[in-house]
């Protein structure tokens, strides 16, 4: 059985995204804290990554360490961030149906910001 962790990061504060989302996100599979990690982008934080340069750079280094990404396609089209999303590597979904798969899943540990 693998640890799986996903991360549902819904808040549009550039200080929770670089102080624990990603900061924690950067070191988790690293020190194996995790086998598998997601982090799902919902809401004010699909525009926060969009229009925020430093934390497309820490972004970037997250998804290095092999955590994945997706996001809300809803969201993003609605805030009009699809593209730059996109352009990051982030793959826009609909979102709903991957997280109550997670929370029915007892092998899947959420958590939300």
């Amino acid at each position: 059985m693998k640890n799986k962790l996903l991360i549902v990061w819904s808040s549009g504060e550039a200080e929770v995204a670089k102080k624990l989302v990603l900061l924690y996100s950067s070191v988790m599979l690293e020190r194996k804290y995790w086998d598998e990690a997601t982090i799902m982008i919902w809401g004010p934080s699909a525009k926060l990554l969009a229009e925020n340069t430093d934390l497309q750079e820490q972004f970037k280094v997250v998804r290095e360490s092999g955590v994945k990404f997706n996001a809300c396609v809803v969201c993003t089209d609605d805030y009009g961030v699809s593209d730059q999303l996109r352009s990051l590597g982030v793959d826009l979904i609909h979102t709903g149906e991957m997280l109550t798969e997670a929370l029915q899943n007892d092998d899947v540990k959420v958590i939300t910001f």
